[in-house]
């Protein structure tokens, strides 16, 4: 595939850049509303209330994080009430964690004041002829971060 003069080294390292910049802007403009959580805690409770019940092996790997990390966010999470666990009627060796009523209202409510931040930005900084660009970049982003792990590894392009 020809490469059109940009090397993907420089490609990754410039939106791994812009990627950090937008997420601490994100994170910035929601601040009051999460700033007893960390970021892990607020991702990992998003995927609780995506995924629906889901068992702690599953979310470390859904997190891609070990099952000694997602113990301790969850840990966390259920003192400060906003995740709950019951036992798996399937296999009762298994816990399934789900979110509570005050987990939803915190992601819904970070979810709202990102969201109306970012919607204002696009509109002020992006022309509308430019937005179906934006459109195919957030493809883009949406495909890259569907990749399965190490497949990215000499794939020689879509997978």
């Amino acid at each position: 595939m020809p490469s059109n003069g940009v090397e993907g080294a420089q490609v990754a390292v410039d939106l791994a850049m812009a990627l950090t910049r937008l997420w601490a802007r994100l994170r910035a403009e929601s601040s009051a509303l999460a700033t007893d959580w960390s970021i892990p805690q607020l991702s990992t409770l998003a995927r609780i209330i995506d995924h629906g019940e889901i068992t702690a092996s599953a979310l470390a790997q859904a997190e891609h994080v070990r099952p000694q990390s997602i113990a301790g966010t969850l840990s966390v999470l259920k003192a400060g009430g906003l995740i709950a666990s019951r036992q798996d009627p399937t296999d009762g060796r298994k816990q399934l964690i789900g979110a509570t009523t005050d987990g939803r209202r915190l992601v819904k409510s970070i979810s709202a004041s990102r969201q109306a931040w970012l919607t204002q930005v696009i509109e002020a900084v992006v022309d509308p002829d430019e937005r179906p660009e934006l459109q195919r970049a957030i493809d883009l982003l949406n495909r890259l971060s569907e990749c399965p792990e190490r497949s990215a590894e000499g794939a020689g392009g879509r997978t």
